[in-house]
C-alpha cells in the first residue's frame, strides 16, 4: 500500500522504516516541528523534585539537550505514554519508569495508583503545544496535584504544492495516517486538500484516537478507520485489516 506518515519528522521516520519493513511505499508528510524551551524544562527540574510524567517523546528529546544538568534527576520517577516514549527515556538514562499503553486518560490513572509517586510533590507535567486536554483534565478528576511546564511547541509546516501534488495527485495514496487531533486540522485546513476532495474519495484515514477522527470534515469519512487503542502498533495494523 501507498502510505503517507503524517508525524515530525524525528518519530516520522521510524515510522517510515516500520512501513517499509512491512511491504508499504511510506511517504513522509511531516505537518508540524517541534521548537524546544530547553530553559523552561531546566527549570522546572531544578525547581521541583518529584515525579514527572510527560504523554510525548518529544520532551524527552527537550530533557536530552539538558546535557549533565539532567545527571541528578535521572532518578526521580516517571511516567510516560507508550513504549517508544519508555525507551527514549531509558536510553537517556531515567531508571525507574512506569509506561502507560493507552493515552493521557490511562496514563492519569496509572500515576493514581502510585500514590507514593506524589506524597511529597506534586506531579511535573512536561508537556508540549498545543496538546490534547485529557491528561490535565483526569488528574484534575482524580485530585492528583501537578504542575504543567510546556516544554515544547509544535509550529506548524506548510507542505509546498508540488509535494502535495506528487502524493495525492499523481498516484493514488491508499492510507493516510493520522497521529493527533492537532494534525488532522492542520491536514484539513491545507488549501489543497480543501480544493481538492475528490483525490481523497478512496484513501484510508487511519486515526490513533476517536478525538482525531472527529477532526475529519464529515464529508470526507467515508473510509476512517480508528485504533483500539492509542497505540501505533494497533495503527499499523489497520492496513492489514482492511
Amino acid at each position: 500500500m501507498r502510505v503517507v506518515v503524517t508525524r515530525p519528522q524525528h518519530s516520522g521516520e521510524r515510522t517510515i522504516r516500520r512501513l517499509a519493513q512491512m511491504g508499504h511505499e511510506a511517504l513522509s508528510l511531516p505537518l508540524a516541528e517541534p521548537v524546544h524551551h530547553v530553559d523552561e524544562a531546566r527549570r522546572a527540574l531544578l525547581d521541583t523534585h518529584g515525579a514527572i510524567a510527560t504523554t510525548s517523546a518529544e520532551a524527552i528529546r527537550v530533557l536530552a539537550t539538558l546535557g549533565s544538568d539532567l545527571a541528578e534527576h535521572l532518578n526521580r520517577p516517571l511516567f510516560a505514554v507508550g513504549k517508544a516514549t519508555a525507551k527514549e527515556a531509558t536510553d537517556l538514562g531515567f531508571t525507574d519508569i512506569a509506561i502507560s499503553e493507552g493515552g493521557g486518560t490511562e496514563l492519569a490513572a496509572l500515576i493514581s495508583a502510585h500514590p507514593a509517586s506524589l506524597a511529597n510533590a506534586p506531579l511535573l507535567y512536561l508537556a508540549g503545544h498545543p496538546r490534547a486536554a485529557g491528561f490535565e483534565a483526569r488528574l484534575t478528576e482524580l485530585q492528583l496535584p501537578f504542575h504543567t511546564v510546556e516544554c515544547y511547541r509544535m509550529r506548524d509546516i506548510l507542505p509546498r504544492e508540488d509535494i502535495l501534488r506528487r502524493f495525492f495527485k499523481d498516484a493514488r495514496t491508499d492510507a493516510l495516517l493520522l497521529y493527533s487531533q492537532q494534525t488532522a486540522q492542520r491536514f484539513f485546513s491545507l488549501p489543497f486538500v480543501q480544493q481538492n476532495p475528490a483525490l481523497f474519495a478512496e484513501t484510508r484515514f487511519l486515526c490513533l484516537s476517536e478525538a482525531i477522527a472527529a477532526a475529519i470534515p464529515p464529508a470526507m469519512r467515508l473510509h476512517v478507520d480508528i485504533a483500539d487503542m492509542p497505540d501505533e502498533d494497533r495503527l499499523l495494523a489497520l492496513l492489514v485489516s482492511e
